[in-house]
């Protein structure tokens, strides 16, 4: 399959993340969402493993960067992203990952060796302006009563970069579902002690229908065939070009709340995402 095909699912997927894990985190804690949704991803990543895999191939020396992959991609990553979207909004979490492109192009030099040319730069500040026309266009709040919210969300991003970054050598040496399978489980054992003591108090059966969907599809959609699809695409390319294509989040997030929440398309939207656009392609001939 086309690798920008793959990138195109991928992204599709991020994009519905902001908006439901705004609906869903709205009326379930953090922690207790983040240990159902990693209990339901590390239960699937499990079957296929058995299925697919047959066998662990991680070499003794890999595991402490396995512990780390899933410490940062469940438990930092996942808690504090949810955590951080209640306190939040849906366009201020996206806006924040768009800044992930910028730190994952420094690191992807300094960690990978990835060079930082002029276009690259272009591409990446360009995909960044785009990012923020079209935000700002639906009301990005970053004033005192988003802004413990906001920090929470920084914090998911910085762990996201880092997990992209750090996973690189470990998708080429392992393959980019044997090395999501290991990682997201060993996250899950790792917020095991977190989410077992938020979730014996949890009311369960409060959960409606409509949110057990939205749990599912951050467990499943987003924690399985997204993460995984993700690391397909960083074995395949470079780390910054797979990271600035993932800019285009916050346009699906938008085009999702046009389709599901009556939203309309203004011209600032419409200019925003051909500047997001441009700077992707840019960054992609770089």
């Amino acid at each position: 399959m086309n690798i920008y095909i793959v990138l195109s699912i991928q992204l599709l997927i991020a994009g519905g993340t902001h908006i439901v894990a705004k609906a869903v985190v709205t009326d379930i804690d953090a922690a207790t969402l983040t240990f159902v949704r990693s209990l339901i991803s590390s239960a699937g990543l499990l079957a296929l493993f058995i299925v697919k895999e047959k066998r662990l191939k991680i070499e003794k020396k890999d595991w402490k960067m396995m512990l780390m992959l899933g410490f940062l991609g469940l438990v930092i990553n996942q808690f504090f992203y949810l955590y951080g979207m209640k306190f939040s909004t849906a366009a201020n979490g996206a806006l924040l990952y768009a800044t992930t492109p910028v730190i994952v192009l420094v690191l992807s030099h300094f960690m990978l060796g990835e060079r930082i040319t002029r276009r690259k730069t272009v591409g990446v500040i360009l995909a960044f302006v785009g990012i923020t026309v079209v935000m700002f266009e639906r009301g990005v709040d970053f004033s005192s009563n988003y802004a413990y919210g906001n920090l929470m969300i920084l914090i998911a991003v910085l762990a996201w970069a880092f997990f992209t970054i750090l996973g690189k050598p470990m998708i080429l040496k392992y393959g980019a579902f044997h090395t999501t399978s290991v990682a997201m489980i060993l996250g899950m054992f790792l917020f095991l002690p977190v989410g077992l003591a938020s979730s014996l108090s949890f009311p369960f059966t409060a959960i409606t229908p409509l949110q057990w969907g939205g749990i599912l599809y951050l467990g499943i959609g987003t924690s399985i065939v997204g993460y995984v699809l993700w690391y397909y695409v960083l074995g395949r390319i470079e780390v910054s070009k797979a990271t600035v294509f993932a800019n285009g989040q916050p346009i699906i997030a938008t085009l999702l709340a046009i389709v599901f929440l009556d939203y309309t398309i203004t011209g600032q939207f419409v200019v925003g995402g051909v500047v997001t656009i441009t700077g992707v392609v840019i960054t992609q001939t770089g």
